[in-house]
């Protein structure tokens, strides 16, 4: 009787365990979530992605992966194409060539550059937002709704 009563519950236990784990698996996102974004938010995260491929271009995979997910981000972005990309690389190369310092990890690791902080700075700066102003072509618009809006008939 206790072994019948004590695979109960733990059959309940797993079943309440493993039904959200489930569901969960499910529910994966298996493209970008990028179509679904403002063009001010996907040109900043283009402008990231560009900053990473730079900061890693040593790392081959680092680079490629960056500098390919800043390709797909353009699809889904309306912007000024004959000034952005030189507006694009100057903003990055400048934040790049920042000198950061820490003294305390630099007493344990020597070299220490900080780029991704800097990618992380250039992405939450006034710079970028006052780019984003000047070359973002409508700027609250979202890729998928203005591609649904089309296909829907009048």
């Amino acid at each position: 009787m206790k072994q019948a009563i004590w695979a109960g519950i733990l059959t309940a236990s797993a079943l309440a365990f493993w039904t959200p784990v489930c569901h969960a698996a499910g529910d994966q996102r298996t493209s970008p979530q990028a179509g679904a974004r403002t063009h001010v938010q996907n040109y900043k995260d283009m402008v990231l992605a560009t900053c990473i491929a730079n900061t890693y271009k040593n790392d081959k995979g680092a680079a490629i992966d960056a500098g390919r997910s800043a390709s797909a981000l353009r699809d889904w972005t309306e912007y000024d194409l004959e000034k952005a990309p030189d507006a694009i690389n100057t903003l990055v190369d400048g934040y790049l060539a920042r000198n950061y310092h820490n003294p305390l990890v630099e007493s344990e690791i020597k070299d220490v550059r900080f780029d991704f902080l800097k990618c992380l700075d250039l992405y939450h700066s006034e710079e970028l937002d006052a780019q984003v102003k000047r070359l973002v072509i409508h700027p609250k618009h979202i890729h998928r709704g203005t591609v649904n809006q089309q296909k829907t008939p009048p």
